[in-house]
């Protein structure tokens, strides 16, 4: 199996400093800071790059599933909202929100929630993720 890397470079305090990130071998590079992590400011921060790893892992983890079972997809469009809250007194991953829009034939709704649930469940980032309280997943056909 592959081995995957980032990296990051923290410069200066907490609230004052900044940083930036690196995805792979700079597909990715973008920076981030206090306010873009905890408040709304410009940058990315952990927490965007989770969801979008959760989201491209589940939508390939689903199409793969929904193959294996004779419904080849046309497209899964997934997004993920991960919620960053206190918790103990700890900034913490409380939440995560799936959601899966799929185009895909010959399948009736309450099989495709069936598979996008066995997705959620074994996609390696939401299995990484296990620690996450909550993870609710809302699936539909376009």
């Amino acid at each position: 199996m592959a081995t995957r890397n980032g990296s990051a470079e923290w410069r200066g305090d907490l609230k004052g400093g900044a940083g930036s990130v690196s995805v792979g071998d700079g597909v990715f590079q973008g920076s981030y800071s206090f306010s873009s992590r905890f408040e709304e400011g410009d940058g990315t921060n952990p927490e965007e790059l989770i969801a979008a790893a959760h989201a491209s892992c589940f939508a390939m983890a689903l199409s793969n599933i929904l193959d294996e079972h004779g419904h080849a997809p046309e497209s899964v469009r997934a997004s993920a909202r991960v919620h960053l809250r206190n918790v103990d007194g700890a900034p913490t991953i409380a939440r995560i929100d799936l959601d899966v829009e799929a185009r895909v034939p010959d399948i009736d709704e309450g099989h495709f929630r069936e598979h996008a649930e066995e997705a959620k469940a074994g996609c390696p980032v939401s299995r990484a993720l296990s620690g996450v309280p909550e993870i609710e997943l809302s699936a539909r056909l376009a």
